[in-house]
Order: structure tokens, then sequence, then C-alpha cells
């Protein structure tokens, strides 16, 4: 059996496959959003109708409930369920630092909030992710929508004193903007390279219409980074050195039809 894939989509499923090997059975996991996000969502239904796994989770997004409700996965409110003890979510890119830029599918605040609230983050990708320095994907900042013309002008005059490499802010979609699901607006920030991501961060902040950014800087556990060959690389805070786990690409290709078809 052959994948019927692109090598990008086959990296991103065996990085979720990985993560699988985080989660165990009764724990309270936050879900996160976008393609890869979505594969793990498809792996953990498989896990609970297939081999009895239990957990509660929540998510963070209305695209990843709607995903989990129709495959049978219950999702609860983050408040319902306290403290967290995993997250797993996708990433635009990282860095040697585990730096992350996360929300271009517009959830970061709902996932920065979930994310905060679980004792680990695991982020699940593939090696286009992975950067030297962070910058190269638009940094997506999300705004409230009274005023948001004169906090795109604010945002405009902070980057002045910023170590980037461009300086142009657009609206998502061009003149069409994209709603979050808390109803704020999601401005892009194109800056080519971060040369200090904490000082960004805290000067955007720092903006009062500003709700949150894209910057995910000393949060993420272990970064899992899939191939398409069925290599699995995992990097954790404080090591320097990627642990390897090959699988058969065979068996993943068989294991990518089975959760297909739930």
């Amino acid at each position: 059996m052959t994948l019927d894939l692109s090598p990008s989509e086959i990296g991103k499923f065996t990085s979720a496959y990985r993560a699988l090997d985080f989660v165990e059975s009764d724990m309270k996991l936050g879900l996160g959003t976008g393609s890869t996000a979505a594969w793990l969502v498809k792996l953990l239904a498989y896990e609970i109708n297939n081999k009895g796994l239990n957990i509660s989770a929540c998510a963070t997004s209305s695209e990843t409930t709607k995903l989990a409700e129709s495959l049978g996965i219950k999702i609860s409110n983050l408040d319902e369920l306290g403290q967290l003890d995993l997250a797993i979510d996708g990433a635009d890119e990282f860095d040697q630092n585990l730096n992350l830029i996360k929300g271009g599918g517009a959830a970061l605040l709902q996932e920065k909030i979930v994310e905060t609230a679980a004792n680990k983050l695991v982020v699940i990708t593939d090696a286009s992710k992975q950067v030297d320095d962070l910058g190269t994907f638009d940094l997506p900042v999300e705004v409230v929508k009274f005023g948001w013309k004169t906090t795109k002008r604010l945002i405009e005059n902070v980057l002045i004193d910023q170590d980037v490499d461009c300086r142009i802010v657009t609206r998502r979609n061009n003149h069409t903007p994209v709603i979050t699901d808390e109803n704020h607006y999601i401005l892009d920030l194109k800056l080519n390279r971060i040369g200090n991501p904490n000082a960004l961060s805290d000067a955007l902040l720092n903006i009062a219409g500003v709700v949150e950014t894209g910057l995910f800087l000393g949060m993420t556990h272990s970064i899992i980074m899939g191939n398409e060959n069925g290599l699995a690389r995992v990097k954790s805070t404080g090591s320097l050195d990627w642990v390897d786990t090959s699988y058969d690409i065979q068996s993943l290709s068989q294991f990518i039809k089975n959760i297909n078809d739930i």
C-alpha cells in the first residue's frame, strides 16, 4: 500500500503518531488546532475506540472541537478540567531554543490559554517548520475590534525599535477580516527575522489593544519532528540532542487507512 499523501503530510502524521507515546490513560489533555493537530485527534479517536484509551479533553478552537466530537471524543470546558496533564499542538515555526510562532489558524489566544494550563506542552510538526530565527512565518497578533486601526498604527511604531528585518503590518486576507473564536481581529506582522523574541513580545503586549501574540516562548517541553520516511525526532528542553524513532512506512500506511475509516 502506498501513502496517498504529500511528504509534508506524512511528516505531520509521523510526528502525531509519535506523540501518542506521551499520552497515558486518564490524562487531562489539551488538543491543539491545525492540520498536524487534526492527525492527533484522529489517532486519539482510534485509540479510544479500539484500545480503550480513556482521556478527558478540552480544545483550543471550535474547529478542533467539531472534529473531535464528530469522532466521538467528548470535549469539556477548560474550567471544568482545571490543570491539564498535557497539551499537544502544532506550530508554524520553531527555533533551536524550542520557541514557537503559532496562530496561523487564528486560534492563538485559546491555544495559549490552554497550553499555559498544561504541565507539559508537546509540539508536533515536520521539518519544514524548523528555522534558525523566528520570523519567516508571519507573526499573528490578536487585537480587539475597537480602535483596531489605532492599534495597528501603535504596532507599527513599536516595530521601529525592534530587531527585525522587515516591518510590515497587514490585515489577514487583505481587506477581509478574520474573526477569532473570541470575536477579535488578526493582524499579521511580516518581519522575516526576529532578533529578540522576548523583547518583541513584551513590547507588543504593552499595547492596550493587543490581546495576544503568536510568540510562544519558553513554553515547550518537547518538539516532535516527523518526516516522510517515517522518522520521528524528539528534542526536549535542556537537551542538545534529538532522539530518533523510525517507523515502518508500510505500517504507517495501514494505520492511516485505519484512522481515516473511523
